[in-house]
């Protein structure tokens, strides 16, 4: 059943919902038929009370057309009758909906997310809209907060990272791109005439901060393995010698996992007359928990002149919400906060209002945890990734592995059902497996075996070769058969 109203039309069968202007738009919406089956693949099962709504969207000129599923918002009917009806239609929706994403969450590695985890007995939460508005250290009139929780989080990661708790401020943000809009700011307003200087291999949350803030913004060149080349940061900087700057440092970047030696950016930085004159900010959305519970990994500490620390909570922690953790120093925070009579407090957040859940879920993960089980989850992590690695290469397949990340960059499937099934994350010529917590040996196995299965299918004519992607990963990692070869003769 179809409820009409002002805002939807049919046109050639199908219902449109929405405005004619965004159907004109190139993006429209279709109700599809019922698939109480189909709850694996790209349609998740409806009910027939209830029509799935798909709405294809140009994406930009550089990007395919997209499906993105969704399910109508109806009226709910007057009638006593019908209104049991939809509400049983709903309850078998959201059952379905449930299947579907375990389903999806069997088959997810391209993502850096630990799912999992069971904070069931969180739930007697839900109930309560608990929002830690304005500064976690400064009490709001609005009761309903959770910044107990907060603010011992908090003091956690200061520590972590060597900060004293009368030295620090933060908060737990929404999620990591929050953290490094917080952290660019920061350089922003203690430089105001500042330079962004970021590798080309950044998250592009930098580059939107930049675009945001209407700073200048200088890519930076990476080596292979995607970590900076201070070589062109030294250039780069020798071009702008009078303006300060503001300095984004990956502690693991999104697509190689390679982590920028900091300890080097700050030697180039002051070699080249930039003492006193610089900020750096460190996106360790994934990797920033992970590196201190390695031995051989360089240290991310505020001991070094660094400014500021962004990590994801929902990564390699674990979270059913997006969340972050931006740690700075206490000094460089005051260039931002404000009073805000109407909270009763200050406020030198970016979004104002924060999800309280998300501390609560931090701190019960921690508590259950500890140093102990974050480190055993890192070498589990680190073993398991190696293990990929390896599989892959003995398969014939081009794979490369920084040392410190448990990130697996191989060649590109060319089939892209395959590619949605794992949900594998791809850029140009390459796509990437994050070995998390979550992901076994048998769930890595079972993976391998089917990509070496379906490998020589994606090529027509049966004349199978081996993608060359030397200038990705390297021609040592490359199995192609001009770099194979020399591989041999080596």
């Amino acid at each position: 059943m179809v409820e009409k109203n002002s805002d939807a039309g049919v046109v050639g069968g199908q219902m449109l919902v929405g405005s004619p202007a965004a159907a004109e738009h190139h993006c429209h919406q279709k109700v599809l038929q019922n698939h109480p089956g189909d709850v694996g693949g790209l349609v998740p099962p409806v009910t027939d009370g209830l029509p799935q709504v798909v709405v294809v969207g140009d994406t930009g000129k550089h990007a395919a057309r997209v499906a993105v599923e969704g399910f109508a918002v109806l009226e709910p009917p007057a009638d006593a009758e019908a209104a049991a009806e939809r509400r049983d239609d709903v309850a078998a929706l959201l059952a379905g909906f449930a299947h579907h994403l375990q389903e999806r969450t069997t088959h997810h590695l391209g993502y850096p997310y630990n799912l999992d985890f069971d904070f069931s007995v969180m739930a007697q939460f839900q109930s309560f809209s608990i929002n830690n508005l304005g500064d976690p250290f400064i009490e709001s009139n609005y009761g309903v907060h959770s910044r107990q929780f907060e603010v011992a989080v908090l003091d956690w990661f200061a520590r972590l990272w060597d900060l004293q708790q009368d030295e620090y401020w933060g908060y737990i943000t929404n999620c990591g791109t929050e953290g490094n809009l917080h952290g660019l700011l920061v350089g922003r307003e203690l430089f105001p005439d500042g330079i962004i200087y970021a590798s080309r291999e950044s998250h592009y949350s930098v580059f939107k901060a930049a675009r945001m803030y209407r700073v200048e913004c200088v890519e930076i060149d990476t080596l292979v393995s995607g970590e900076m080349n201070c070589t062109d940061f030294k250039s780069k900087l020798s071009q702008n010698p009078g303006r300060p700057a503001i300095v984004n440092v990956n502690i693991g970047t999104t697509v190689k996992g390679a982590i920028d030696d900091l300890d080097r950016i700050i030697r180039t930085l002051e070699k080249c007359g930039f003492r006193d004159r610089f900020y750096i900010h460190c996106d360790g959305a994934l990797a920033g928990l992970m590196m201190t519970f390695i031995k051989q990994a360089p240290k991310v500490t505020f001991k070094k002149p660094i400014g500021s620390v962004s990590v994801s909570g929902h990564k390699f922690m674990g979270c059913p919400v997006p969340c972050g953790v931006v740690i700075t120093r206490l000094d460089h925070v005051k260039v931002l906060s404000t009073d805000i009579e109407y909270l009763s407090s200050r406020d030198a957040t970016i979004m104002g209002s924060r999800n309280g859940h998300a501390p609560m879920f931090l701190w019960y993960t921690l508590n259950k945890k500890g140093y102990r089980g974050i480190r055993k989850e890192v070498q589990k992590c680190l073993r398991n990734a190696h293990h990929l690695a390896n599989r892959l290469r003995e398969a014939g397949v081009s794979a490369y592995l920084n040392e410190l990340s448990s990130t697996v960059v191989f060649e590109r499937p060319h089939d892209e059902a395959f590619v949605h099934k794992w949900q594998l994350a791809c850029e140009g010529s390459i796509a990437h497996v994050v070995v998390m917590p979550n992901v076994s040996v048998e769930k890595l196995n079972n993976f391998v075996e089917e990509l070496i299965g379906e490998r020589p299918c994606w090529h027509e004519g049966g004349g199978f070769r081996v993608p060359c992607v030397a200038k990705d990963i390297g021609q040592e990692n490359c199995l192609c058969g001009v770099h194979e070869k020399k591989l041999r003769v080596v």
